[in-house]
């Protein structure tokens, strides 16, 4: 089992302004100074693979997981998920080749195929509801790449998000009971599914041997009932400050609950992967809230 850390504690990748003074080094140095093993890959961060290499070995630090956004519901979009998977399947081939401390093993995906998310767009009377047909291209899609990633020694994890087609408890139910459950995997998030008004421990006990990564991701309860918001976007959201870290007393999310039924070095032996989606400029300083998370999560592992 692993500690990770995403960028967007530092920038935002759906919303580059979010951040964007932020440069790569400083954001890799505090994940390092915080505590954590790894990351995701940042939009700040370099193209050239040798220098990402030399960055993060340089501070021990590994990919947790690179990402794969997924169209297979819009006209074409299955080509060019195909393309940025396969740009994803050679960058961890050299990234693994350079001999990190923890090989990465896991591709994140979600489906944004007719998603609201980067749309100024009020959430909730916009949500995605995929027809029939579009449930069995999405699945039939991932179904075909997660063979792919597999026959590359990866797993394919489904990340369910706000804005998207599936981000309910019912919207990752049939998920899984439409995808191969060889090569479709789960990445629950909690702060997303706790939006939703799901519940992420019942969600991960339900699907227990398709969870192969997890973001570990709090909600602020007083923004998610800001009456002012009540029609707002994603981004609106956001930088209200809907999403906070483990172990941050202004959020909801019961973390000790979700670990208890994760069972982190027992059952589940993937990465734990902080997530929180907040603006630097708005009073939110990353390295302070990654450090919070990190000693909340060491406390709670034992």
């Amino acid at each position: 089992m692993h500690l990770g850390i995403t960028p967007t504690c530092w920038t935002n990748d759906d919303f580059p302004l979010i951040g964007k003074d932020i440069p790569m080094e400083q954001c890799l140095s505090e994940i390092a100074l915080a505590g954590f093993e790894g990351c995701s890959i940042g939009h700040t961060f370099t193209t050239d693979v040798d220098a990402l290499i030399a960055a993060m070995h340089l501070r021990g630090l590994s990919v947790s997981e690179p990402w794969v956004s997924t169209y297979f519901t819009v006209p074409d979009g299955s080509a060019r998920t195909a393309r940025d998977l396969l740009r994803v399947l050679e960058f961890l081939e050299q990234f693994n080749t350079g001999d990190p401390p923890v090989p990465t093993r896991t591709i994140g995906v979600a489906e944004f195929g007719r998603s609201v998310h980067l749309q100024a767009l009020s959430l909730r009377g916009n949500k995605p509801e995929f027809t029939d047909g579009q449930w069995a291209d999405l699945c039939e899609g991932l179904n075909k790449i997660g063979e792919i990633t597999a026959s590359q020694g990866f797993s394919l994890a489904y990340h369910p998000h706000m804005g998207t087609g599936v981000q309910t408890e019912q919207d990752v139910d049939r998920l899984m009971r439409g995808t191969d459950p060889r090569h479709v995997h789960l990445l629950p998030d909690t702060g997303h599914l706790t939006w939703a008004g799901a519940d992420p421990a019942q969600i991960i006990d339900r699907h227990r041997d398709r969870v192969a990564h997890v973001h570990l991701k709090n909600v602020r309860g007083g923004v998610r009932a800001d009456r002012t918001l009540a029609d707002g976007s994603f981004r609106e959201y956001i930088e209200a400050g809907i999403f906070t870290v483990p172990g941050d007393s202004d959020g909801d999310v019961d973390f000790d609950t979700v670990l208890k039924t994760l069972r982190p070095g027992e059952s589940y032996r993937g990465w734990l992967v902080v997530e929180a989606e907040q603006d630097p400029r708005s009073g939110y300083p990353p390295l302070y809230y990654a450090r919070t998370a990190h000693t909340y999560l060491t406390r709670a592992l034992g």
